[in-house]
């Protein structure tokens, strides 16, 4: 079930996810109220000094706008379109970017992270039927293990590779 948060606590979401990003490292939407087993990033990132990983936001609209800073908290929502907005960060976490790699130039940084947003949508439902949708499921399952469908496009992918 969708709840309606007030749009001055999105804009302080927003902001508070942009000034704590750089000590959330490697944590790609990922905010203090979630396991960071089961985010998109981990807390390796592999960055050069002075450089930080990609962090997004997420706006969704499916009948109604709204903005969030976790994954956690889309899918608790349930939402079913939502895109990826870059907060902060210079360069993808090695996570993100062994994810993007995996997808073999089917999907981008930000394509996979609306994706791993959403829930109750292809890819996560739906079987894989080729080899760029296998690609991009090679991909989330890499960029998002912690996603409610996991299983399924798992399953799914493994199916389809038999």
């Amino acid at each position: 079930m969708h709840r309606s948060r007030p749009p001055r606590a999105v804009f302080l979401g927003v902001l508070l996810a942009a000034v704590i990003a750089p000590v959330l490292v490697g944590c790609s939407g990922a905010g203090p109220d979630t396991d960071s087993s089961e985010e998109p990033t981990s807390s390796e990132t592999g960055l050069g000094s002075g450089a930080s990983p990609v962090v997004f936001a997420f706006v969704c609209d499916d009948g109604d706008r709204e903005t969030y800073t976790t994954y956690s908290a889309v899918w608790e929502d349930e939402r079913t379109s939502c895109t990826a907005k870059r907060l902060t960060g210079s360069v993808p976490s090695t996570q993100q970017q062994a994810a993007v790699d995996a997808t073999r130039g089917d999907a981008t940084l930000v394509e996979l992270a609306s994706t791993c947003a959403v829930t109750g949508t292809d890819p996560w439902t739906s079987a894989v039927a080729d080899d760029g949708a296998a690609h991009v499921a090679a991909g989330l399952l890499q960029y998002c293990p912690g996603h409610p469908e996991t299983d399924h496009l798992r399953d799914a992918l493994s199916t389809y590779r038999s």
